[in-house]
């Protein structure tokens, strides 16, 4: 009762009042901003990781310069190594693509006609046509959304792939150009893969590349990605000398440990905000406590105990880093909800162009709330308020009611 008939503000204590408000408004805009921050770098790996290893893999095995001749018994020796979910032959090499004059560099991915209509990264990210129009030797490719924008192709059109290692005559190499139907646009959402992806059947891929039956690679899915590297190590052993096993924090170590270390970061400068909003909790509790002296010395005669009293203002200060930790995280799911809203209206209000795909790889942005890490936050900023608390409290019950009371 004492401490809520504190926390609301008296005649004359105001200013006492506003300071607990911007107390709790401090530590609203902390919490918010480590819930948001914290929930966007995991919605980036996220992201990242299932976009970037659903078209990859957990893992390849890649032949010496990029042929695989034995690619069946390879298959089927990562098949049959324990953890390994899925294992399928890839062809990937980077071409030229031409419409109407107009050339961009491309990546062609050959894949078997049952794992293109059966990828989970490509499924469902159709805008134009279908990937079961895709047959083999059919003639027909899928391709990235941007790449599509950058030659101007449009379903139906005929997109030329020019391989320049083609046929070599008496005039020396000529370049091999094949013609292929678009068949289907699609988008990923990471923008590397949309502005130069063209899939096309495993088939197509070996006749444009003048492989014969040979892939590059053998792709492999395990039942944990994180320990990928202790899988498929039986496998690595067997393949020695013909093929290299390379796993996706190999193929991205540079930018999922980047994420790593700016996530970190991140959360350490950003809890100082809170330590700044506790500071602030520290102070109005100071002079709450100064306002109060009177109060406390007439509930000292009363009979209250020093423990009544620390309890009193503990209540409070509790109370302020509560009620500010609930507010953070409804405006921080709140932010969180709306996201793309909020960075399209400051894009809108200030005429520049926050999210460039080409800078940031993903089209929109991600977040993905982590349950133990808010509530790691929402503790953090519980202990720091009851930290703040200690020593008004303490001063609080350590003051002499014969001292204030001498001369009243």
């Amino acid at each position: 009762m004492i401490a809520k008939r504190y926390l609301l503000p008296g005649k004359g204590e105001g200013f006492i009042f506003l300071v607990a408000g911007i107390s709790l408004a401090a530590v609203m805009l902390g919490v918010a901003a480590l819930i948001i921050v914290m929930s966007v770098m995991n919605g980036f790996r996220a992201e990242l990781f299932d976009k970037i290893v659903g078209l990859n893999g957990h893992a390849v095995v890649q032949g010496y310069g990029g042929r695989l001749p034995d690619w069946r018994a390879v298959l089927k020796e990562a098949q049959a190594t324990p953890g390994v979910t899925s294992a399928t032959p890839l062809i990937e090499q980077p071409l030229l693509g031409s419409f109407q004059g107009r050339v961009e560099a491309v990546l062609v991915r050959g894949m078997t006609v049952r794992d293109i209509r059966s990828n989970a990264t490509l499924k469902g990210k159709v805008l134009a046509g279908s990937l079961d129009d895709l047959t083999p030797n059919g003639g027909k490719v899928a391709i990235g959304s941007r790449l599509a924008e950058n030659l101007g192709v449009q379903l139906g059109d005929s997109l030329t792939i020019i391989n320049p290692a083609g046929r070599s005559t008496p005039f020396g190499t000529v370049p091999r150009q094949v013609a292929y139907q678009v068949a289907a646009i699609f988008e990923v959402g990471v923008y590397d893969y949309d502005k130069a992806f063209v899939v096309m059947p495993m088939e197509d891929a070996q006749t444009l590349l003048l492989l014969g039956d040979v892939v590059g690679m053998i792709e492999v899915e395990t039942v944990d990605a994180d320990k990928v590297g202790a899988i498929l190590q039986p496998l690595a052993a067997k393949v020695a000398g013909r093929a290299v096993v390379t796993d996706w924090r190999q193929m991205n170590a540079s930018l999922f440990e980047a994420l790593a270390v700016e996530r970190v970061a991140m959360f350490v400068v950003l809890s100082i905000i809170v330590l700044v909003a506790v500071f602030n909790i520290l102070s109005s509790l100071i002079m709450l406590v100064r306002a109060k002296t009177r109060d406390i010395a007439i509930l000292r005669t009363m009979g209250a105990s020093r423990a009544g009293l620390v309890k009193i203002f503990m209540t409070v200060g509790v109370t302020i880093g509560s009620l500010g930790m609930a507010a953070g995280m409804v405006l921080g799911f709140t932010f969180l909800f709306f996201r793309q809203s909020v960075v399209n209206a400051i894009q809108f209000l200030t005429g520049q162009n926050l999210w460039d795909p080409s800078i940031r790889f993903l089209t929109e942005l991600p977040a993905k709330p982590d349950p133990v890490e808010i509530a790691i936050i929402c503790l953090m900023a519980l202990i720091f308020s009851f930290l703040a608390t200690l020593y008004p409290a303490f001063k609080a019950a350590n003051t002499d009611p014969v001292q204030v009371l001498r001369y009243e």
